[in-house]
């Protein structure tokens, strides 16, 4: 059983910067596809970046050039780094695991982003 819980949530005004982390219980980057999607009321969720452990990572064309992940294989913990925020990046953000074989998906409980002024 993959727990994922992620982090780093708030209010930020246009323009700003936030950071969400994602701890997973255990070591398990290897054999899983990491990925952060997000889901804002009324709509789907939808895949915002991904990283895989000896891929390239994938974003959202509306977040490319804003939005970086990275994993730190050491502390078994995913991060979105998220510059020049936008109001319509305001959503629930979800960190999820995928295995790579039998793609099975853990997710975490998600942590709100609100992007106002």
């Amino acid at each position: 059983q993959v727990q994922l819980v992620e982090s780093g949530g708030g209010l930020v005004q246009p323009g700003g910067s936030l950071r969400l982390s994602c701890a997973a219980s255990g070591s398990i980057f290897s054999l899983y596809v990491m990925g952060w999607y997000r889901q804002s009321p009324g709509k789907q969720r939808e895949l915002v970046a991904a990283i895989s452990g000896g891929g390239r990572p994938n974003y959202a064309d509306s977040v490319k050039g804003r939005f970086t992940i990275s994993a730190d294989n050491a502390k078994n913990t995913l991060y979105l780094q998220m510059n020049s925020l936008k109001p319509e990046d305001t959503a629930a953000y979800y960190c999820n695991a995928r295995h790579i074989v039998i793609n099975r998906d853990y997710w975490g409980r998600g942590t709100q982003v609100t992007v106002s002024s």
